[in-house]
This record gives structure tokens, sequence and C-alpha cells, in this order.
């Protein structure tokens, strides 16, 4: 459940759909101790960390140090794929939610294609050898949702790589919450396999529920933007309740549930089923510096284990900006931010 944002705007000028090495000329970049971002994901190559993050054809910027980013105004993807526009009616080229992993020696992209709280959705993938020098190759769509066939919304992807090295996606926003489903070595979903909800914001028993002031279709099951870390033999699932995009009167925070598998049940610190709306909250909005934070991701990477999201900053009036926390480890298992 993603709204325009007020980040970079890119002139679409290239006529090819893939790399920004097929761009003539140099790149274009300003840099920044305080990138304004929405969804953000990281990836780490040769010494650089790369964010990409929702925005015209995939906002990406760059870093040494994850203090000061470098941002690139040329986008991800300069020509949005056919296909996109045919599954999802409206779609033209503001991608949302993007997620990246390194897996077989080359880096999978997926992205999110939709309209404003509608779950006509198509998440579609990208792959490439390379970061530093991306040839980006369009490799179709994941998979597709439907209003009145699908339950459930294909947006806010995120891989997840189990204990036999197979690969997973999970993904939702709202309707019947987040949804997890086993892919193919194709980073397609596997034959035969059916997605299975595996974390709601309510029980489906609940009906005291907070009216979802964003849209009349999303009804008011307020959970999206999952996103799965391995950690000391558990799979932490991080999800976001409640509502994004409203600027200072955003009200997302984070909350977390463990599993011993990939595929669940995710239970909380108290053991409530996060199906049935259980999860225990890492961080939300203090009022003082962020009214709301969420969408986030979380890595161990370059030997340290991190959260990154947006938060919605006072200081700029409601902006998405990026943070980045330390994570710690309570004695029985659980991250602390």
């Amino acid at each position: 459940m993603k709204r325009y944002l007020s980040i970079v705007v890119v002139l679409l000028v290239s006529t090819t759909l893939y790399s920004q090495s097929h761009h003539k000329g140099p790149r274009k970049a300003f840099e920044t101790e305080t990138p304004m971002v929405h969804d953000p994901v990281m990836a780490y190559e040769d010494s650089t960390y790369y964010i990409y993050a929702t925005g015209l054809g995939i906002q990406q910027m760059t870093s040494k140090d994850r203090k000061t980013w470098k941002v690139l105004l040329q986008p991800v993807m300069t020509v949005m794929p056919q296909w996109t526009g045919d599954s999802v009616p409206g779609f033209t080229h503001h991608v949302w939610a993007p997620d990246v992993i390194r897996w077989h020696n080359k880096w999978w992209l997926a992205y999110s294609c939709s309209t404003f709280g509608k779950n006509g959705s198509a998440i579609g993938l990208l792959s490439s050898p390379s970061l530093s020098f991306p040839i980006w190759k369009d490799e179709g769509c994941i998979v597709t949702s439907r209003a009145k066939r699908d339950n459930w919304n294909a947006i806010d992807p995120n891989f997840v790589i189990d204990e036999k090295d197979q690969p997973w996606l999970v993904w939702g926003s709202f309707w019947d919450g987040i949804q997890l489903a086993r892919l193919d070595t194709t980073m397609h979903i596997a034959k035969g396999e059916k997605p299975r909800t595996i974390a709601r914001r309510y029980s489906p028993k609940n009906q005291n529920r907070m009216a979802n002031p964003t849209s009349k279709y999303a009804g008011t099951n307020a959970i999206e933007a999952p996103f799965i870390m391995k950690h000391g033999g558990y799979y932490y699932l991080f999800v976001s309740w409640d509502y994004c995009c409203m600027g200072s009167k955003s009200t997302y925070r984070v909350v977390v549930g463990r599993s011993k598998t990939v595929d669940g049940p995710y239970v909380d610190r108290n053991g409530t089923d996060m199906r049935e709306g259980g999860g225990t909250p890492v961080i939300a909005g203090d009022k003082k510096t962020f009214e709301a934070v969420g969408h986030c991701a979380a890595y161990h990477m370059d030997g340290e284990d991190f959260y990154i999201s947006h938060g919605y900053s006072v200081a700029h009036q409601g902006a998405a900006i990026l943070v980045q926390r330390k994570i710690n480890w309570t004695a029985d298992g659980w991250p602390e931010i």
C-alpha cells in the first residue's frame, strides 16, 4: 500500500529496459546523509552498499560507509516491460517496494506493480550478474493478484533462502495478510505451489478494528511489508502494522515473530500465532524524531546485524527518510532496536 512520494523526479529517456550501463554519458547523482526514501532494501557488493527503493523505475543509491549516500538520478528501469501494463490496469512506471538478493551467482530483484488501495497487482523480476555494472534482464512476472479472485495483494516481495538452499517468496499487504510460497530455480512460483497466509494484523475473529483511513477497497487488515531474517536457528518475520503514506499522520510500526521453519507458524514473544494477530513490537514513531516508522529490512552484512526502513520525519514535516539502527539480541533470542 504505497502512495506517490516526493523524492527524486527521474526523466525516463532510454528506449530499453535494461541497465544504466546502457546509458550513454556520465552518471548523474547527488550526495546526502539524509536520503529521502520509501521502502528501502539493501545489498552489498565489492565494498559498496546499494539501496533500492520505491520510485519512478526503482530508486537507487550507493555508499561506501552507510553514512553518505550517492543518490543516482538514473533509475534501475527506464522503460517498463509491456506485461506490467497488461497485467495491472492503470500501472505506468511508479514502481513500489523492491527486494534484492544474491543467489546462485546472480542478483535477483523483485518489484511491485499496483495502483493505490487495490489488489489487482503483480510482482515482477529482474536479474543481473553484478550490481557494480548491472545489466538488468526482464525475467517476467513472479505472481499476480486479481480483485474478486484473490484475497491477498501481490506487492511488497521479499526473498528468503532456507537452510536447504530452497528459495521462497513472502509478500502481501492488507486483505488476508502476508503470503508465502516456495519458488523454483528460476525464482518463480514452484509448480503446484499455492500461497498460504502466515500473518495477519487481526485475528479473523476480532471485529474490534481500526477503520481504514486510506482505502475503501483494502479493508482493515492493516499489515504489510514482510521481511524474513535468519538468526540463531530461527526465521524472524518482520511486518509493518497500521498505515503508511500519510506523512505526519502515518501510524506505521514494526512487529516481529519467529519460527524454526521458514513456512511457520510464526509466533510472537508471548506465543501468539501471527496468523491470529500476534507480533512483538520492534520500533515505532517516538513523535520526536519520527512520527511513524515502517516497511523494514533486516540484515547480517559485513559483520553487523542492522535494521533499515523509512521513517516519517518530524523535522522534515512528515517526509519519509532513511532509518538505520543496530540490532541487538536479547538472551532469549529476540531482536531489539
